[in-house]
């Protein structure tokens, strides 16, 4: 009887894990990312709540033109800025707006960077040659004097900075898309396509490009900071949001200009910055190993 018994326990179908399942698990033994992934999402709930259910809001002048440190009893945590408004709540949108700034300018690289990229490395020959030296041109422009140009001449438009960061930061995308689908369009499952009659442009949104979600989602992990320290130092140039919106680079440019009699107006919002910076940089590190098939 325990023959049989041990035969049907060995007939049984292993049950196996999907890619997904595997990265999600390698991921979630990465305490530094998981520790950065709750920051993150920590600091993106207390930006959009912490406002609303604030007794104070983030453009009223509680002090006629006074900063007041930190005090629990009057409800200022972080105390009040240059003209007497909570600079809790004012963190906190600042926070809020330099987030969405990243994320929206993200937003546009990812979409721009994956298309150009797949379309160059997939079409490949003198198509490819002629895109890729594009890009090239594109690289040797000083892009930062290019932004601060928009902002000059245009004005400071929060869409405006969306697309500006956003056409600054899509050609690395575009070379690292490119390099993995030129490995990717010689795999079996594309020459199949290929035989079946799809065309090009199927094969590019339904074979090449969910394939590279990867290292896409690796590259946006390390893209938004490197957007939300863009665009902090255009706001600590003074070409960032118009008042009396404010971001984080804002905040800690008026910080600073304080600094030596109201150090809390630099300290606050230059930890918040910090914070999601390490944040991102941690979160893209752990998911870079757990969606590398190599470490598989």
């Amino acid at each position: 009887m325990s023959g049989a018994g041990d035969m049907a326990t060995s007939a049984r179908p292993v049950q196996g894990r999907s890619l997904l399942q595997d990265a999600i698990r390698r991921l979630s033994r990465n305490r530094a990312a998981i520790v950065a992934f709750g920051v993150i999402v920590a600091i993106a709930l207390l930006s959009l709540i912490g406002p609303w259910v604030s007794a104070h809001a983030y453009d009223e002048l509680y002090y006629d033109f006074v900063a007041v440190p930190p005090s629990l009893a009057e409800g200022f945590l972080f105390g009040t800025d240059g003209v007497g408004r909570d600079l809790f709540v004012r963190t906190l949108y600042g926070a809020r707006v330099s987030l969405s700034v990243a994320l929206a300018a993200t937003s546009v690289s990812l979409v721009i960077g994956v298309l150009y990229g797949a379309i160059s490395g997939y079409l490949g020959g003198r198509a490819d040659l002629l895109m890729m030296r594009f890009v090239d041109v594109l690289y040797a422009l000083p892009f930062m004097f290019f932004v601060i140009l928009l902002m000059v001449v245009f004005g400071r438009n929060l869409v405006l900075m969306f697309v500006a960061l956003g056409l600054v930061e899509w050609l690395t995308m575009a070379r690292i898309v490119r390099g993995q689908t030129l490995s990717l369009k010689r795999k079996e499952f594309v020459e199949a396509a290929v035989a079946s009659g799809v065309r090009t442009p199927a094969i590019i949104l339904r074979h090449i490009i969910p394939n590279l979600m990867g290292p896409v989602i690796v590259y946006v992990t390390l893209t938004i900071p490197q957007v939300i320290l863009i665009e902090s130092f255009l706001s600590f140039l003074g070409l960032g949001v118009q008042e009396p919106l404010t971001s984080l680079g804002v905040l800690i440019a008026e910080g600073a200009e304080e600094m030596e009699t109201a150090p809390w107006m630099l300290v606050f919002p230059a930890v918040f910055l910090v914070a999601l910076l390490f944040s991102f940089n941690f979160l893209g590190d752990g998911l870079r190993d757990a969606l590398d098939p190599k470490d598989r």
